[in-house]
This record gives structure tokens, C-alpha cells and sequence, in this order.
């Protein structure tokens, strides 16, 4: 359709019409005849509103979306499509790692090309949006929903929202295959006051828009179709009812122009935060602060009309929801072609195919961070290695967002390694979970959810134990599979105990006891306290919830066959204590001095380090790099010139392998205190034994700009510190001043 065909199309429809456009429902309320009358009757919803609706939450497969839509066409007045939207997080059947694991590669482009494979995958399936990605800044790890960031970093944020919306919609989302991305939670949310999930949110507007911000406008300017409304409160105000927030930022500074939907209920949860008085001032309040799409509440179908027809909202604000609600569907082609790319055979044909799994296999490999290595890695082949733990045998590691992945589709670590070596010894050790651990409102069916095999269900917790410990005694290396729960992680999962599961934590150390040599593969959703693990384990491997192929992956990298090269994209804490902990914190008036811990008067703990256990951009290969002093080709540069920042790298070990070399700069004095250092560039660097290259960065005046006292994203003249390393600690690092 043209633009004016459009607005002659909104003008021909009635207020009920344009505001059911604005109506999200669940796949439950549509059935063989459009409507389902068991939701209708639970929520009180009018037959006429679900007939009228404008898009359906949680349907999915090809041959279900086509007779939903075929259906639905055949009752709605000006045969208006129904959009089909579903969480696609880390893929849709072939499941990647999870969004942290793959803010771990440090390869935004890796994700852009995860998420076209997961587009392809739920487009065939009639899916026409995702509510994906979440950019939201992560640095408590009590919160469980990190695992669904990319980390504490804002650069790294915005390089990986950006190549997901790219990945996810292409060029064009008419295109086949692709579908609309949807950036959220805007804004804010990863910022919960103690790590308690849907809890208030207090930033400072200098806060909120340097380091918050950054991610979701980088999402908007790829192109994102749609944004979704976070849960929290900003500056006292719910954001799905915040008006600064949605029209004068969103909509006003970023120039978005898409698609706004609230989270799930978020509208009406605006009654619960004491915002409004009612549903019927929810709806005012939330279409008022330019709310599109009303996500399963039904109060904007049951009070909109009536306020406009009162002349409290205008129908203004109706018709332009309405009107960007159909130029999305314009934009995805629905209306000459409703199905889209809904297919059942290219269903049969793309999904989980050998592509996907490749790329799910290289993604999770390259995700997989090494904390810790004392030659015990790589494995040898044919040597009596022991694979002990609730992991060793377990499909259930794909993440819990990633509820349209099957386990029965995984490739276990012990299918893996018996295609590897046939002599490695298998034992379960323990349960996932002790009786001390429950997870509210996931554990109907725990049979299901520990993924411990049937058969070990009636074997006692000692029994696996003392089996593991015969086994560990017997063997040269143990490799033990250990971690959260899946669904201790995401959203709902808000934890002060920051640890792996205590019956866990009782089986490594009593294999530590009769061995040694243990190696800790470490399944998470978020960084753990795991200093007991690091303390004596000889070495340890965090592999996130890998995904489809974790199995293989885990093995790729155990076996030397390919080298470990993820960088932590979130600080692993010495205890929960010190979070929220990142690096890129500022400074204080009296900061803590490494080395003068006997200097009280400083911001210091008396009892445990400042500095997190594993630092943000830590990670370990299987060789060794040294890095050569920073240079820099000029001293002084102005805003309108650039200065090359090199080091020479050098492969100084026996194995190749790739380094991630980072660039970080701190502002020496400015208008407001800045970061001790952060994240500008960094690069990835394959070196074979013995090999050295020259790594050379270019600074120009944007990696000096930053959001000044007087409000302006500008750089300031002074000095600057220049740091090339590893990872966020490095102290290799030169100075220039940037002149006026």
C-alpha cells in the first residue's frame, strides 16, 4: 500500500477498529472458529474486541498461523492482518547461546548472523515480530534477566544491538525470512534497585542517558520496527505511562517512529505502582504517553473509545497508534501477502538444519570463556578422563527464554565426547538441585525440568555420589559439569545467593578430594561467586547455556580442537557483596590504592577485595600473548584530527590462537566525573607460535565525547589516558591532551 492508501484506509475505519488495532492477545483466545471462548470468559474480554484485534501473541507454526489468519481475514471488516509476534531471544528451534554468552564472543557480527538464522527460522514458522533484543545494561548480577543483555559494557551494548536488529530485520523486513525486531526494555530495566526484578529503578538523568541510553538508541538508528516499554519507574514515573520518557526522548531525540508496546500487563501495572487510579486511567495515561500496543491487559479495547468519545483523549492520539500499527504491517507486506513466509515444508526444510547447527556449534564455542588454567587443558584423547556432574548427560542447557527449543534437539556433552573419545567415563554425581533450592511457579512438572535422566530418578542423591567419587578416584582428569539450574537464571529469578547450588558445591569438593586434577565446565545465566571453585579447580571453563550444539561445542574446545577465545562481558564478583560491581565505575575523592590496604580513610572493604574476582574483559586461550607498551603517533590532537594508538602483539606460547585486544581511555579532569576507563575499540588478533603483528587503533574526537554538565554529547579539552590490554585492568597505557 501507498501512504495515502493507508490514510484512506484509517479513515474508513471506526473508533472500534482503530482502537482493537492497538489490542495484543494471546494464540489461546483464536481457534478453529477465530475465537476461543474459555479466555474470553477468564478475562472478561469482548468477543467483538478479539475480532477486531490487532495482533496475537504466542501462536506459532506454519500450518496454526495460516488458519488463525485465514480465519480471522474472513470476520474483520477491511480484512486487516493480524501480526504474530513471539520472544525469539537466542534462537527459535536451533537454540544459540544465550545473549550473554554471546556478548562473550566479542563478535557482534557472529550474533547479527545467530539472529538472520533465528529470523529464517520463526518467518517460515508465521512469525512476523520478535521481541528481540534485549540492550538493557547489565551490572547486578543478583537480577536474573543479565543473561538475556550482552553485559555491563555500553560500546559492547550498542555493537550487539545493533547487528541483531540488522540480523533479525535485513534490509528490508518485506524481504522472505526476515523478520521485526523489537528493542527493549526501554528504559532502564537492568537497573533494579538491589537486584529484585520489576523493582524501582533510581538513575540520575545523567546516568540513565550516558551509560543507559546508548544500547536502545543504537538499536533505533539500525532500523528497529518496534520498542517495548520496560516494567520499572524512571525518575518516579512507570515508563509505560512516562510521556517525558516514550514521546520527548524516544519519539523526540531518538526519532523513532515505530511501534511502542508495553510489556506484558505493563499498562495495567501502572495501577499497582500507584500511578493510576484505575484501568480507565491506565489506558488515558498509557496512550497519552504514546503506548501503541496494549500487550494482553484488554484496557485499551475497554476504555479508549469511551474517553475519546468524552473528549478526554483525542482521537488523534488514536489514529496515529493506529496508523503506525498498519504502516508496520505495510512494511512486512502483509497485506498483499497476509501468510508472508509462513511455509510448512520450508519449516521441514530450514529448521535445525545442518547451516543453523553450524553456526549454533561456532557460536558457542567462541563464547566460552577460560577463567583458569594450570596445564590441564586441552584434554588428550585416549587418557582416563572422568565427565562427573548433573551436566555431563543433560539436554536442558539452552537458557530459560528458550522455551521453543527442545531438549530432545541437543547434543549432550556425553554424545559428544563419545564421538570423540569412546574411553571417557560418564557418572551424574549428583542432582541438579538439592531439596533446599525451589523454583516458584516452574517446578510443576520437575521431572521435566532438572533434566536428569528417568532412569536416575530413583537412585538417592548418595548413591550418585559415591559413585562419582569411585569414579574420580580411578581417573587421571575430571571434568566436572556443574552450575545453575536453567531456569535459575531469566526472568523472575532474582537471587542473593549468588552461588552454584550447595549439593553441587558438596560434590566438587569431594571429588577434589580424591583428585586433583579437576577441570570445571561451568553452566550459568549470570556470573556466580565461584571463588572456591577457582581456588581449587586447576581449571575452569564458563560455557553460559550453550545452546543446541553445547555438546559439541564443549568438546571442540576441551579437546584443544578449537582454542578458547570469549572475554567475561560482565564482571564475575568476589562475592555478592560487592555488586552491582563493573569496571568502568567512577572514581572517588579518596579511592582505594592497590597495595595500601592499611590506609583506612578509603573507599574499601575491610574484609574482601574491591576489584571483582574475574574483571570484565578477562579471558583466558590456550597460548600465551604479550602485549608491547602503548604508542601513540602524536601527543596532542584537536577535535578535528585523530591519533593511531598501536602495540605489537606477539603469540609467545606454543599453540595459536586469538587475542582480543581492547582499548580503553579515561578523561584525566572534564565538566562531571568520568569513568576510571572505557570500553572504545578492540580487535581480534590470530597469531600462530611465535608470530607478532602490529595492532593499531584509531582515536578521533567521538571516543572523546561524553555528556557534559551542561547536557551536550561533546568532547572537552584536556588529557587523556590511552590503555591497550587483555582485559579491563590492563595499566599498559600512554597520555595526550586534546587541544582546544
Amino acid at each position: 500500500m501507498t501512504t495515502q492508501e493507508l490514510q484512506d484506509l484509517l479513515g474508513s475505519m471506526s473508533l472500534e477498529e482503530k482502537v482493537n488495532q492497538m489490542n495484543q492477545l494471546a494464540g489461546g483466545f483464536f481457534a478453529g472458529d477465530v475465537v476461543a471462548m474459555g479466555p474470553l470468559q477468564e478475562m472478561g474480554v469482548p468477543e467483538e474486541s478479539v475480532r477486531l484485534t490487532g495482533s496475537v501473541l504466542g501462536a506459532l507454526g506454519a500450518e496454526t498461523v495460516k488458519k488463525i489468519q485465514k480465519n480471522f481475514l474472513e470476520n474483520q471488516p477491511h480484512r486487516i492482518p493480524l501480526l504474530f509476534m513471539l520472544d525469539v531471544i537466542n534462537g527459535f528451534k536451533t537454540i544459540f547461546p544465550i545473549p550473554l554468552g554471546q556478548g562473550a564472543t566479542f563478535e557482534p557480527e557472529l550474533s547479527r548472523r545467530c539472529a538472520q538464522a533465528a529470523a529464517k527460522e520463526a518467518a517460515v514458522s508465521g512469525l512476523h515480530v520478535t521481541f528481540a533484543p534485549m540492550v538493557d545494561l547489565v551490572r547486578d548480577a543478583r537480577w536474573g534477566r543479565v543473561m538475556e543483555s550482552t553485559g555491563e559494557d555500553p560500546y559492547l551494548n550498542c555493537l550487539f544491538s545493533r547487528a541483531m536488529v540488522e540480523g533479525f530485520q535485513g534490509d528490508d523486513i518485506k524481504e522472505p525470512y526476515r523478520v521485526a525486531a523489537c528493542v527493549k526494555h526501554f528504559a532502564g530495566y537492568g537497573a533494579p534497585t538491589a537486584g529484585r526484578d520489576y523493582n524501582t529503578v533510581e538513575l540520575s538523568e545523567h546516568t540513565l542517558r550516558e551509560f543507559y541510553l546508548p544500547s536502545y538508541r543504537a538499536g533505533v538508528d539500525a532500523g528497529a520496527a518496534m520498542v517495548m516499554t520496560s516494567f520499572n519507574t524512571i525518575d518516579g514515573v512507570p515508563a509505560t505511562a512516562n510521556r517525558w520518557l516514550m514521546r520527548d526522548v524516544l519519539r523526540g531525540e531518538m526519532g523513532f517512529d515505530g511501534v511502542l508496546i508495553s510489556d506484558w500487563a505493563a499498562i495495567e501495572e501502572t495501577i499497582y505502582h500507584g500511578l493510576c487510579a484505575d484501568r480507565r486511567e491506565a489506558a488515558r495515561r498509557a496512550a497519552e504517553a504514546g503506548v501503541d500496543i496494549d500487550m494482553m491487559t484488554g484496557i485499551y479495547s475497554e476504555h479508549l473509545c469511551a474517553l475519546v468519545r468524552e473528549g478526554v483523549v483525542p482521537e488523534a492520539l488514536i489514529d496515529e497508534a493506529a496508523l503506525r500499527i498498519l504502516t508496520l504491517k505495510n512494511k512486512l507486506g502483509l497485506f498483499e501477502n497476509p501468510y508472508k513466509d509462513a511455509d510448512e515444508e520450508k519449516e521441514k526444510e530450514v529448521i535445525l538444519c545442518a547451516a543453523h547447527r553450524e553456526l549454533a556449534r561456532e557460536a558457542a564455542a567462541k563464547s566460552f570463556v577460560l577463567l583458569k588454567n594450570e596445564g590441564v587443558l586441552p584434554l588428550a584423547k585416549g587418557k582416563k578422563t572422568a565427565f562427573i556432574g548433573p551436566y555431563a548427560d543433560n539436554p536442558r542447557m539452552l537458557g530459560s527464554w528458550s522455551f521453543i527449543g527442545s531438549p530432545e534437539d541437543v547434543v549432550t556433552v556425553r554424545q559428544a565426547v563419545s564421538e570423540w573419545d569412546e574411553s571417557a567415563v560418564f557418572c551424574e554425581g549428583s542432582p541438579l538441585l538439592g531439596p533446599d533450592v525451589k523454583l516458584e511457579g516452574f517446578m510443576e512438572r520437575p521431572a521435566e525440568t532438572d533434566g536428569a535422566p528417568a532412569k536416575e530418578k530413583e537412585r538417592s542423591a548418595e548413591e550418585m555420589l559415591a559413585e562419582a567419587v569411585a569414579a574420580a578416584a580411578e581417573a587421571e582428569t575430571v571434568v566436572l559439569m556443574i552450575g545453575e539450574h536453567y531456569l535459575q537464571s531469566g526472568e523472575a529469578t532474582s537471587n542473593a545467593n549468588i552461588q552454584i547450588p550447595q549439593i553441587q558445591m558438596e560434590l566438587f569438593e569431594k571429588v577434589c578430594e580424591v583428585n586433583e586434577q579437576v577441570v570445571v565446565v561451568l553452566f550459568t545465566g549470570r556470573p556466580l561467586d565461584i571463588r572456591r571453585i577457582s581456588e581449587k579447580a586447576k581449571a575452569v571453563l564458563v560455557v553460559w547455556m550453550p545452546g543446541t550444539e553445547g555438546g559439541h561445542a564443549i568438546v571442540d574446545v576441551l579437546s584443544g580442537a578449537v582454542s578458547p577465545t570469549g572475554k567475561l562481558p560482565m564482571s564475575f564478583p568476589y562475592c555478592v557483596g560487592q555488586v552491582p560491581v563493573h569496571y568502568n565505575e567512577y572514581s572517588t575523592g579518596r579511592p582505594h590504592v592497590p597495595g595500601k590496604d592499611k590506609d583506612r580513610f578509603r573507599s574499601k572493604y575491610l574484609d574482601i577485595p574491591n576489584g571483582p574476582l574475574y574483571p570484565f574483559g578477562f579471558g583466558m586461550g590456550y597460548t600465551r600473548f604479550s602485549v608491547s607498551p602503548v604508542e601513540t603517533d602524536r601527543t596532542r590532537m584537536t577535535a578535528g584530527e585523530c591519533i593511531h594508538v598501536s602495540v605489537r602483539v606477539k603469540n609467545v606460547g606454543d599453540l595459536p590462537g586469538t587475542e582480543t585486544v581492547q582499548l580503553y581511555i579515561r578523561d584525566i579532569a572534564a565538566s562531571v566525573v568520568r569513568p576510571v576507563r572505557e570500553l572504545k575499540q578492540f580487535q581480534k588478533v590470530a597469531l600462530a607460535p611465535g608470530e607478532e603483528r602490529e595492532v593499531v587503533f584509531t582515536v578521533t574526537n567521538e571516543d572523546l565525547c561524553f555528556l557534559t554538565a551542561d547536557g551536550r554529547w561533546e568532547s572537552e579539552p584536556g588529557e587523556f589516558e590511552v590503555s591497550a590490554g587483555t582485559d579491563s585492568t590492563t595499566v599498559n597505557s600512554a597520555r595526550f591532551v586534546l587541544a582546544e
